[in-house]
């Protein structure tokens, strides 16, 4: 009796638990999980679901909740509403994403009709992880409209595998076969009668296994620019030859191809870009084909593809009426500009935007052919480039970035990525230490002033640092991960690398603790950055750099960059480090970024121009390209062993903006913000961006007279502005002022929200 009464308690208890969370997740989700087939886990399968409700009153608020794997298209009443929604899984290792989409503009008093084409991946790649079954979840409380049994669903045969040359195993995207003979997308319409629609199965619920919880889509939907002729559309031949067509794009873009043709039944047409496998190696990006039916038929193809060519093979005899695209890409807006006396550096900050923007979907990408995965090296260059060339919408893709980097952080502490994936599992710790540090969440936050991220993420930072030991003499201990990567290149001195990516990761820790007041944490860390940097500098510095005693050949500048902007290096050390970045070129762009930016904290203003233009010269006169390519190479066809379009690449564009012309928050969400111009040998410069403040601009002359700066900075906020001490007659809007504060060797002018024009001479 004694021992049977507690189990008799516990086993109520466990019901009591189980009925309560019965309870409240039916609460939120009244909507099953639907599909066409019991036991769909093919992959590369697409299904069409339809339902029909009445509506009483259309209100001006309408919101569907929608989530499947992996994506959807979505029509109501005959037209679309949503154009490739859904993100790819996931937030964390088991969860899924789910929309939430304002269906109002589209229904009507009385029957609406609501149609969804699925599109299940079924394959993991290096930026999904396959739930392993198909379906779809939809809920419209406004409108009284659940996925039940009330919906009809079938497969959608005329979706089919192309069977050569399939996507490399990085992408869970599959090759799109469409075959008109089989299908069409009249299914879609209202009071269409297409054979084959059967009531659906239920699956489980909403939040159930496999898609487990639904986490709400973090990021807008898509942008579509709409429908658009090639550049090139004269030069469209009338028939197929049987021969590639090039039709150009105006920039490298994310495409859906489209065509209007006559042809007889059953002819194949061939449709990719011109980065499909632009390398000849095992990187084969996706492709499409479409099978005609008899007679004039338009058909447009659902997965994106990138490039800046997109080429189709049609086969003689069949007549073309017209070749066209659909640009969709991130929900933001090219909101900054740059310009300035040179015009090789304007060209270069346009297109470090132009491959910042084509690296971002569902999430961010090293690039958009090849992978598609978020790196988080990449990562770290691409949300710092955002902030001074987009919106500040863009912010979300990055506040995602983060959230999901610590989502699936390993039971052992552990970071690694890329993830959201399914077939990948290394750590890299030189990109996990920049992810975490100074340039990554830190520099997320001091642009966006988002601290409630900064509080979720802080105890699983602390984890991962926590895995870094030091030896006797105070810097690391080798930690090599499962891949010890340090940069593309050769004589990369690895050891040295993690050493300084490692101080920077506590200086963003730091501050991390500082803001959160965790200040047993904010003094242990300080005491440790102190002892590491004498450390550093004791068991590393040989007088003519550093180096590692392992490492041998001339010096690696990206570690001695690194010293610099994390502030290893004293100033007493520039003088012999600037000899080694005029003789060391031994950076990926991926690290030159730092490289400059060294030069530019060390005042180095011409000679970091000059090192940039250098550097890029190829990428940005000579390639063909609207984007900069993976590694720096005078073969301007492929950019060296790599993709052409790779966000790492545009670091210069940060550069360009927070240096040249010395745009850079002192203070959270840009209410205290630095203006400090190093113009180097440029006659003029100026860059403007909308922050989560609002919008800064910037105008930089400088001439044998003096130097003049126009400013304007948004209402609430505050600009410190730098003028060099050799400058002592300062006037603003035309009136003599006297600094009275002083930084090193400027001085120093408080404005706030206004417009300024500063004279110094």
């Amino acid at each position: 009796m004694y021992t049977t009464a507690p189990k008799r308690c516990f086993i109520i208890f466990l019901v009591c638990v189980f009925t309560i969370n019965t309870i409240a997740q039916n609460t939120r989700w009244r909507a099953f999980r639907i599909a066409a087939s019991q036991s769909q886990n093919e992959s590369n399968t697409w299904m069409n679901f339809r339902a029909e409700v009445n509506v009483e009153t259309v209100h001006d608020k309408a919101i569907a909740k929608i989530a499947t794997d992996s994506k959807y298209w979505l029509w109501i009443n005959g037209k679309m509403a949503v154009y490739e929604g859904q993100l790819k899984r996931g937030p964390n290792r088991k969860d899924t994403y789910y929309d939430e989409v304002n269906i109002a503009p589209y229904l009507k008093n009385g029957k609406n009709t609501v149609a969804i084409l699925t599109w299940y991946l079924g394959k993991d790649g290096f930026s999904h992880r396959s739930s392993g079954q198909a379906g779809l979840v939809f809920e419209c409380d406004a409108i009284g409209l659940f996925s039940d049994k009330t919906w009809k669903a079938r497969m959608d045969k005329a979706f089919q595998k192309t069977l050569t040359d399939q996507p490399n195993y990085r992408l869970p995207e599959s090759n799109i076969r469409y075959d008109a003979q089989q299908g069409n997308f009249n299914w879609v319409q209202p009071d269409d009668r297409t054979p084959g629609f059967r009531e659906v199965v239920i699956l489980g619920e909403a939040e159930s296994s496999p898609w487990n919880k639904l986490v709400l889509r973090p990021i807008p939907q898509w942008k579509d620019f709409g429908i658009h002729k090639y550049v090139n559309n004269h030069e469209i031949p009338a028939e197929g030859t049987g021969e590639w067509i090039s039709c150009k794009l105006p920039y490298n873009c994310h495409a859906h191809p489209m065509l209007d043709v006559d042809a007889p039944a059953g002819i194949t047409i061939k449709i990719q870009t011109d980065n499909f496998d632009y390398m000849g190696l095992d990187v084969a990006s996706v492709r499409a084909e479409y099978v005609t039916k008899a007679g004039r038929q338009q058909y447009e193809s659902l997965g994106w593809m990138n490039g800046h060519v997109v080429k189709y093979l049609i086969p003689k005899g069949v007549k073309i009426n017209g070749l066209s695209y659909r640009e969709t890409g991130f929900n933001c807006e090219f909101s900054g500009t740059f310009n300035c006396s040179d015009p090789f550096y304007t060209k270069l900050w346009n297109k470090s935007r132009r491959t910042l923007y084509v690296t971002m979907r569902d999430t961010y990408m090293d690039c958009p052919d090849r992978e598609r995965a978020q790196w988080w090296g990449d990562v770290v260059n691409e949300s710092g480039m955002a902030f001074y060339a987009l919106s500040p919408s863009a912010a979300s893709i990055t506040k995602k970035g983060i959230l999901e980097l610590i989502n699936w952080q390993r039971e052992d502490g552990t970071l690694y990525s890329p993830v959201p994936e399914g077939n990948w599992n290394k750590e890299l710790p030189c990109q996990m230490l920049a992810s975490v540090g100074y340039f990554g969440f830190w520099n997320y936050y001091l642009n966006t002033g988002d601290k409630e991220t900064i509080e979720k993420v802080y105890p699983s930072v602390k984890r991962y640092l926590d895995l870094w030991k030091l030896q006797q003499n105070g810097t690391l201990q080798n930690r090599e991960g499962e891949w010890y990567w340090g940069d593309w290149g050769q004589k990369i001195d690895k050891e040295l690398l993690h050493n300084a990516w490692y101080y920077l990761a506590l200086k963003g820790f730091l501050n991390m603790s500082e803001l959160l007041g965790e200040y047993v944490q904010v003094e242990k860390t300080r005491k440790a950055m102190e002892a590491f940097k004498s450390a550093f500098n004791d068991a590393f510095w040989d007088k003519s750099g550093y180096r590692t005693t392992n490492y041998e050949g001339i010096y690696d500048e990206r570690a001695q960059a690194l010293a610099v902007v994390s502030g290893i290096a004293d100033k007493e050390k520039y003088e012999a480090l600037l000899n080694i970045f005029k003789t060391s070129y031994l950076a990926s762009p991926y690290m030159e970024k730092y490289v400059l930016e060294a030069l530019l904290v060390m005042g180095e203003a011409e000679f970091g121009l000059q090192r940039m233009k250098k550097r890029y010269f190829t990428m940005v006169e000579k390639s063909p390209y609207t984007t900069l390519y993976e590694n720096f190479s005078t073969n301007v066809n492929i950019g060296g062993h790599g993709t052409n379009n790779h966000a790492w690449s545009g670091g210069a564009l940060t550069i360009l903006s927070q240096y040249v012309c010395g745009l850079y928050p002192l203070e959270p969400a840009w209410k205290i913000f630095k203006v400090k111009p190093q113009l180097g040998n440029l006659t003029y410069a100026e860059t403007e961006n909308v922050t989560v403040a609002g919008k800064i601009a910037i105008k930089v002359a400088s001439n044998y007279k003096g130097l003049q700066i126009e400013l304007s900075i948004p209402t609430n906020t505050e600009a410190v502005v730098h003028i060099p001490s050799k400058y002592d007659k300062i006037s603003i809007n035309k009136k003599r002022v006297e600094s009275t504060k002083t930084e090193g060797e400027d001085r120093l002018l408080v404005v706030n929200g206004g417009n300024y024009i500063i004279v110094a001479r």
